[in-house]
């Protein structure tokens, strides 16, 4: 081997140790935010982040957990009747919004792989079940997951399509 060709193979090699190391760096520093930060900082859930404050339920959400959260995104919130979103988060509303936000919440850690080509039922934070399709897809019922398993220091994030309404 000569020594241009050994130089650019260590080269090589240093670049993908780098880009190794970057990547496990930046998943080992998003496990170490817990849900709201995690959300927070995604971007597209703004709607919800000022849901979870008005309802008081951000310290929650920051707990020990784990939490296993089905969020909507803005995307998602824009879906319902105009004036409803601004509705929720008066004051007012406030039981009605926890109750809402709680029931995309279950208790404990549940990743794709615990459900991969399951159908089952899942007791909610609020108290009812919501149901769970993972045969082809997965369903939450209505809602699509569009984005698995974003890893928290205290849970997982689901990222839903439509926002589930209690029954």
């Amino acid at each position: 081997m000569s020594i241009v060709s050994f130089r650019s193979a260590f080269i090589v090699a240093a670049v993908i140790a780098v880009v190794g190391w970057l990547t496990v760096d930046n998943a080992r520093a998003a496990a170490t935010k817990d849900i709201v930060a995690t959300a927070s900082g995604a971007g597209q859930f703004n709607t919800l982040v000022a849901a979870v404050q008005a309802a008081g339920l951000v310290e929650t959400l920051q707990g020990e957990g784990p939490f296993t959260v089905f969020a909507p995104t803005d995307a998602a919130f824009a879906k319902l009747p105009e004036g409803t979103v601004e509705s929720l988060l008066k004051p007012e509303n406030k039981d009605q919004l926890v109750a809402i936000l709680t029931y995309h919440v279950v208790p404990g850690k549940v990743t794709s792989a615990d459900i991969a080509g399951k159908k089952l039922d899942a007791d909610t934070v609020e108290g009812q079940a919501i149901a769970i399709d993972a045969t082809d897809g997965v369903k939450v019922n209505d809602a699509t997951v569009v984005g698995a398993d974003v890893m928290a220091s205290n849970g997982v994030i689901h990222v839903i399509d439509t926002v589930l309404l209690p029954k």
